[in-house]
């Protein structure tokens, strides 16, 4: 298995690390688990921005899971698919961390730079970059 495909992984994960931080932040019961989206959506401070960094990690899922798929299956440069998709998931961490604290200028740019190496994988398949 590829680094890429590895960072696939740790992509699905990610968005279920911000809700386990969201519900702690705010001090999660069991009973609040009876209706789970209406408890996530009552938080406050840092819970609400972690449960925002979660749906917006779900958000961008998708797209970053085709674009590995898709370079793989096109033949790109293993290598470059790798690093994009490296850094890809290195900015969707940074991203959820200044979400959660609230740092809203350095979350929009690392959100720029993960939105660009999806990009960049799609551009690694639609060309057939070998380099």
């Amino acid at each position: 298995m590829t680094i890429a495909y590895y960072c696939v992984l740790f992509a699905g994960i990610l968005p279920i690390l911000w809700a386990g931080y969201a519900k702690k932040a705010n001090g999660f019961k069991m009973k609040d688990n009876a209706a789970p989206r209406v408890y996530m959506e009552s938080l406050k401070g840092a819970g609400q921005r972690a449960n925002w960094a979660q749906q917006n990690s779900w958000e961008s899922f998708a797209p970053f899971a085709a674009a590995v798929i898709i370079a793989n299956l096109c033949n790109a440069n293993p290598e470059r698919i790798d690093l994009y998709a490296g850094t890809f998931i290195v900015a969707r961490v940074l991203y959820g961390i200044f979400y959660i604290t609230d740092k809203s200028t350095l979350r929009s740019l690392v959100w720029m730079v993960g939105m660009a190496a999806t990009y960049g994988l799609y551009y690694l398949a639609f060309t057939g970059s070998k380099i």
